[in-house]
């Protein structure tokens, strides 16, 4: 985790009788529409930038405190109860934030997964879909041919459905990913054996 201090005047503390979360979704039912004075805006142009920022990284969470107001963001991967192994650049980033004995133990588990066969890697992170909707049948099954260009599932992110393109052709020997698993950049997808 990151923390980073703003400047003292870019982020205003609420004042007493005010709305304590300056980011509400809209106005509540029982209290008139508000108009976004010029810290408001500053203050959401700020998570903007901020957001950017994080996506670009290769940090997971950032923390930002100034006066009373404290924003925390986060990546999907940041979140508690998520299996998936780091990405390299994760690993690089837990080498130069935590002790080199512990970043050098998550770095060699990870060079110690991967499958003994050729594999269809994840172009992005996400959630991992195996069939087009719920119910039916999957694009890709363990036994089964696959072709170069071929669907082999979708994965979900930034709320955009991106369909995976096998680069590979042979038969497929397994489906790593769980329906509904986050996948990270260059994870194994399926194994593939090449015909």
């Amino acid at each position: 985790m990151t923390d980073a201090a703003g400047d003292s005047g870019a982020l205003e503390s609420p004042g007493p009788g005010s709305d304590p979360s300056p980011l509400a979704a809209g106005p509540v039912a029982s209290e008139p529409p508000t108009t976004l004075d010029a810290a408001d805006v500053s203050l959401l142009a700020l998570v903007d930038r901020l957001g950017v920022l994080l996506e670009r990284s290769d940090l997971s969470e950032l923390a930002v405190a100034a006066g009373g107001t404290r924003l925390v963001l986060r990546k999907p991967s940041a979140l508690p109860g998520v299996a998936a192994g780091p990405t390299a650049a994760e690993a690089g980033a837990a080498a130069t934030s935590s002790a080199p004995g512990s970043a050098d133990a998550t770095a060699g588990s990870a060079a110690a997964s991967p499958p003994a066969r050729p594999s269809v890697t994840a172009p992005l992170t996400g959630i991992w879909y195996g069939s087009p909707a719920p119910g039916s049948a999957p694009f890709v099954a363990a036994g089964r041919e696959l072709a170069v260009g071929q669907v082999i599932g979708l994965i979900e992110a930034m709320k955009l459905f991106n369909e995976i393109k096998s680069d590979l052709a042979g038969r497929v020997v397994r489906v790593i990913p769980e329906n509904g698993a986050l996948v990270k950049a260059k994870q194994p997808l399926i194994e593939v054996e090449p015909l």
